[in-house]
C-alpha cells in the first residue's frame, strides 16, 4: 500500500499507543525515525510527503511486530545513547538509563577531589561507567562482571568508542588485585517481590542485572563490606527508590566513615556515597 513518509510517522504512532500513553507513542515514534531510519526532523518537514519504499515499510512494521510483545525499543535498535556515545546492547545487557550518568558524574566529581589515580566499575554490563570514566580522565579503569556475555559487548563498545579499560570476569572485587582506587558500581537493586508489578520490558533485560536478595539489597552490601575491607578510598553506589537509609546504616555498620544519599531529578534515592 503506497505510503508517505507523514502518514507512515503517524501509522506508526497510532500502532504504538495500544500499548503506551499516547505522548510516550509519538515521542517513541520520532525517535524510531531518527534512530532507526536515520531521517531527522529537519529531513521529514521537506520530504515528509515523499513515498516511503516498500523496503522500508516491512522493516517497520517488523519492528512494531517486535515492540508489540514488549521488547525495548534499544533492543531492536542494537544501541542506546549515554553520554552522547553509542553503546551497543543485547539481551546480555541492562539498557542504559539516564539516571546512571548521575553516577557517572557523582564519581567523577569524588574522584578527583581525592585525586584517585584509578577505578573499579563492579557489574559493569555493556560498559557506559567504565568506558566514559575511561574517555573522560586518565584514570586506570578496571570492570568486572559475571556475565561473560556483557563482558564481551563491553569490550566491543570500548574498542569502538577508543577507551582504555581492562575487563575481567568474576564476582564484584574478586578478581581486582590491590589497589582499587574508587568503587563505583549500577548492582542489581530490585526487590525479587516486586517482580509481578513490573513494566512487561523489563522482562527482556536479563533478571540477574535487576534483581538481588535482602529486598534488593544484598550486592550492594556486600559490596560495601568488600571495598571496605580493601581500603578503597569511596564507593559510589546507584540504589533503587526508599533503600538510602536502610544503606546509609548498613554502611556505616561496616565501618565506613560516611555516608550520604542523593536524591534523582524525581527526589527518589538514587546514589549511595560511601567514604572512608
Amino acid at each position: 500500500m503506497a505510503q508517505t513518509y507523514h502518514q507512515l510517522r503517524l501509522d506508526l504512532a497510532t500502532a504504538l499507543a495500544v500499548f503506551l500513553d499516547p505522548e510516550e507513542a509519538h515521542a517513541e515514534s520520532l525517535r524510531w525515525f531518527e534512530e532507526g531510519l536515520d531521517l531527522s526532523r529537519s529531513w521529514m518537514v521537506a520530504h515528509g510527503s515523499e513515498m516511503v519504499p516498500a523496503m522500508v515499510r516491512r522493516r517497520v512494521s517488523a519492528w512494531v511486530r517486535r515492540r508489540r510483545t514488549g521488547e525495548p525499543w534499544a533492543y531492536i535498535l542494537g544501541w542506546s545513547l549515554f553520554r552522547g556515545h553509542r553503546f551497543k546492547v543485547t539481551r546480555d545487557t541492562l539498557i542504559p538509563r539516564p539516571e546512571t550518568e548521575l553516577l557517572l558524574e557523582a564519581a567523577l566529581d569524588v574522584g578527583r577531589r581525592l585525586k584517585v589515580d584509578r577505578c573499579v566499575d563492579v557489574g559493569t554490563g555493556s560498559g557506559i561507567l567504565a568506558i566514559s570514566l575511561a574517555l573522560e580522565t586518565d584514570w586506570r579503569v578496571t570492570a568486572t562482571d559475571l556475565s561473560p556475555g556483557a563482558l564481551a559487548v563491553a569490550r566491543e563498545n570500548a574498542a569502538s568508542l577508543g577507551a582504555e579499560a581492562t575487563f575481567v570476569e568474576g564476582s564484584l572485587l574478586d578478581p581486582v588485585p590491590e589497589p582499587l582506587g574508587l568503587v563505583v558500581a549500577n548492582l542489581p537493586y530490585v526487590d525479587p517481590a516486586d517482580r509481578p508489578g513490573l513494566q512487561r520490558e523489563l522482562a527482556f533485560e536479563p533478571a540477574s542485572a535487576l534483581f538481588a536478595a535482602d529486598r534488593g539489597l544484598a550486592l550492594t552490601e556486600a559490596l560495601l563490606a568488600q571495598a571496605r575491607a580493601r581500603r578503597a578510598p569511596a564507593c559510589l553506589l546507584e540504589i533503587g527508590a526508599g533503600q538510602g537509609g536502610e544503606l546509609c546504616r548498613r554502611a556505616l555498620g561496616i565501618g565506613w566513615g560516611k555516608a550520604m544519599v542523593h536524591q534523582d531529578f524525581a527526589g527518589h534515592d538514587r546514589l549511595l556515597v560511601a567514604l572512608g
